[in-house]
């Protein structure tokens, strides 16, 4: 017996996808969280939770994996995570996913209620870009910074957030002059 694949059509999606977004909310599989930003999408049935998790994996250069949640978060509720590079570029690559999601889903990006850190912020690049830990370097200070905020408060040493310099690079700095 022949297995029939077809591709998702205009409209396939409609009443099928929630219409939030988390941002960060849930630990990446494909490498480590300073890397790797995490999207996740809510999808009413498993099979149409597939059908979008192929969408993504076979749509987008960007994104690394998509894949579905391994049960259901509520009756017949899944999540569809999807994983990028943590870069510049996410506010933009995210935008351009809600907008391509409208073809199957008719929800246009305005309506699209995003989740970072537990708030609700509004889907537009200015604020995505502010809101969005943009760069593996950055997230390791953030997340080291708050460490040491909960250390301190319990009375424990914090931890360095830059390491020194070795003796080596500090003679090659001094020797150029920077």
């Amino acid at each position: 017996m022949k297995q029939l694949n077809e591709g998702l059509d205009f409209g396939d999606m409609v009443h099928q996808v929630s219409s939030e977004l988390s941002i960060d909310e849930y630990s990446a599989k494909m490498g480590s969280d300073d890397e790797i930003v995490t999207l996740a999408f809510t999808v009413k049935g498993e099979q149409a939770s597939k059908d979008l998790s192929n969408w993504f994996e076979r749509g987008y250069d960007f994104i690394l994996d998509a894949q579905v949640s391994a049960g259901e978060i509520s009756q017949n509720k899944y999540l569809v995570f999807v994983e990028m590079d943590r870069r510049s570029r996410v506010p933009e690559r995210v935008l351009e996913l809600l907008d391509d999601l409208e073809t199957l889903t008719e929800i246009p990006v305005s309506q699209w209620k995003i989740k970072i850190d537990g708030e609700e912020v509004e889907p537009s690049l200015d604020v995505l870009k502010k809101r969005i830990i943009l760069s593996p370097h950055q997230y390791r200070i953030n997340a080291e910074t708050e460490l040491n905020e909960m250390r301190e408060l319990s009375g424990v040493e914090p931890h360095k957030i830059y390491k020194e310099q070795d003796s080596q690079l500090k003679s090659f700095i001094a020797l150029a002059g920077l």
